[in-house]
């Protein structure tokens, strides 16, 4: 019987002398699925329950932990309970595939219990944060990270049981919880719920990208250097402070998809995985392909089933646990790669399928987007892709990798290389369209003028980039100036041109709808660990004596039409 042609061939030709290499990637993915699910004996969404496995866990009547460790000869939990020392009743035993258990009684151990993993292995030993752990927390006076034990009484019940995103249009405001509150600190969960989701509501809104969930070390990395993938980040609150602010997202009508880091993980040993029992190839890849050479971070292994079923553990986990609404995958091109798409011009189809692409990445990336929307039908998947892979965006059966949208990121990068070179006269109309539409239509995109890459300190935002230092003086209504008045102008402009051009969805990020000023710089060494430059200042769009709310304004309005 002659095999059906995939639609991704069918809806572009120029994809014909790539057949080939398309229905080897699909053909790859379907038999990893099948090596996975044991030929379909259960489910991918059955594989990727690692989290229920592994990790520390309550019983009917104690506890029992489970770590994989191939390369350990020993593990012992060590913790407040054994006041960090080793006691053998905390051994844990070694079973068969490199996992490790200890089953507890009940009193062993308690709620906020903060806990490690000492590891031993040949030729060295070492305190290990757990890699499933669900709970990380880091002690304010020394500033070392443990896993702490989290079994309240009374665990965080959802209220709103099945939700439903609107996605006609998905309407995405892209936040930073620790950044999105006026004062000079760290913002809170709680906060964010109380004070930021009315605002996003009342801007006619309708989904939620939060970044650095994951837990990380460093608070500057934005959250893409993370250490524990199972863990939200406990600098901005306790896992049912987090769960509250998805469930009342949920009552008000929003979605709530989390930016996901799979792409790479930090280096950190004791934090994080990169040496986890001795092994610095256990997650990762080896030789030169370990390190990225540009992100300072580790490179899966997307070849090993461990890994996959790790990684994939971890989307059904935070589907399952916190009921976000989907992801946006970080970093995608970095792992489709070899290159991870660095000094590469993508001028030409020969550069998506010369060879020189990570296939175990490719299979690994098409499986998640299938487990999530088995856990989940309505979840939404997006990815960040800077070279413009073919059939991204297209269905699993069709030949794609599933992802329902990709970032639209030609667009800010033309609206900034406008802005840098050319002067008002010389913007062409039939260019700007051009470029707002510039896309494969059959995979459905995310436009956007601008997100959070382009207000990091080094750059500027597009409404800095008009009005530069005349904001700090000409914003106040009655004092405004020819380049205030222009630049609020072209800031709607830009945003409406981009905003009305859409072939799926639109996405702002948290600010910029009123003209934000200056840039986004976590506190560092370089600028004496201020926070004055990681914060929204609200007030400046509430002031109504100030020009800011014309542009908040004109965004409502905008995402009404």
């Amino acid at each position: 019987m002659e095999q059906k042609r995939l639609k991704v061939l069918i809806n572009d030709s120029w994809l014909d002398p790539y057949e080939g290499a398309i229905n080897g990637r699909h053909g790859n993915a379907l038999y990893k699925k099948s090596e996975l699910t044991n030929n379909g004996k259960q489910t991918l969404s059955e594989f990727a329950s690692g989290y229920l496995y592994f990790g520390l866990h309550r019983t009917i009547d104690g506890w029992v932990f489970r770590e994989w460790a191939p390369n350990a000869t020993q593990i012992y939990l060590i913790g407040t309970f054994t006041d960090w020392k080793e006691n053998e009743k905390y051994a844990l035993k070694r079973l068969e595939d490199g996992n490790w258990e200890i089953k507890l009684p009940i009193d062993a151990l308690h709620h906020e219990d903060l806990y490690k993993l000492k590891i031993y292995w040949v030729g060295g030993q070492g305190e290990r944060i757990p890699a499933w752990t669900t709970r990380v927390v880091q002690d304010n006076a020394t500033k070392i990270f443990s896993a702490q034990v989290w079994s309240p009484e009374k665990p965080y019940e959802f209220k709103v049981k099945d939700f439903k995103p609107n996605t006609d249009p998905l309407l995405i405001y892209e936040c930073h919880i620790g950044m999105a509150q006026k004062e000079e600190k760290v913002g809170t969960y709680r906060e964010f719920r109380e004070n930021v989701l009315p605002h996003i509501v009342k801007g006619g809104y309708n989904c939620v990208q939060i970044m650095a969930i994951q837990e990380h070390p460093y608070y500057g990395s934005f959250g893409y250097h993370v250490s524990s993938f199972f863990s939200a980040s406990s600098r901005f609150g306790t896992p049912d402070e987090l769960k509250e602010l998805i469930d009342t997202a949920h009552s008000m009508g929003v979605a709530v998809i989390m930016d996901i880091v799979h792409s790479h993980a930090v280096k950190n040993e004791v934090e994080g995985l990169g040496n986890f029992a001795g092994d610095p190839n256990q997650f990762f890849y080896s030789g030169g392909r370990r390190e990225h050479p540009a992100w300072d971070s580790l490179c899966f292994d997307y070849g090993k089933n461990e890994v996959v079923h790790f990684l994939l553990s971890n989307c059904k986990f935070w589907l399952e646990e916190y009921k976000f609404d989907g992801f946006r995958f970080d970093g995608i091109t970095s792992m489709l790669y070899f290159s991870h798409g660095l000094g590469e011009a993508f001028t030409h189809y020969d550069f998506y399928f010369n060879g020189h692409q990570d296939d175990n990445a490719i299979c690994y990336l098409t499986l998640a987007n299938d487990l999530i929307h088995q856990v989940n039908p309505n979840a939404i998947t997006i990815a960040e892709e800077v070279s413009g892979m073919p059939g991204l965006a297209a269905k699993f059966e069709d030949g794609g990798y599933g992802f329902d949208y990709r970032m639209a990121m030609n667009i800010p990068d033309y609206w900034i290389k406008t802005l840098k070179e050319k002067i008002d006269e010389d913007w062409k109309p039939s260019a700007l369209f051009w470029e707002v539409i510039n896309r494969r239509y059959e995979e459905k995109t995310i436009s956007y003028a601008e997100s959070h890459d382009q207000a990091l300190v080094g750059d500027k935002t597009i409404i800095f980039h008009l009005i530069d230092a005349d904001m700090y003086w000409f914003m106040q209504k009655g004092d405004e100036n020819y380049r205030v008045n222009r630049g609020i102008a072209l800031h709607k402009m830009i945003r409406f041109l981009t905003a009305t051009t859409i072939n799926g969805g639109y996405l702002n990020f948290m600010g910029n709808e009123f003209g934000h000023p200056e840039w986004i710089d976590f506190p560092r060494e370089g600028n004496g660990w201020s926070y004055k430059y990681a914060r929204r200042q609200w007030n400046l769009m509430d002031n109504k004596n100030l020009a800011y709310h014309y542009m908040g304004d004109f965004d409502a309005a905008m995402l009404q039409l």
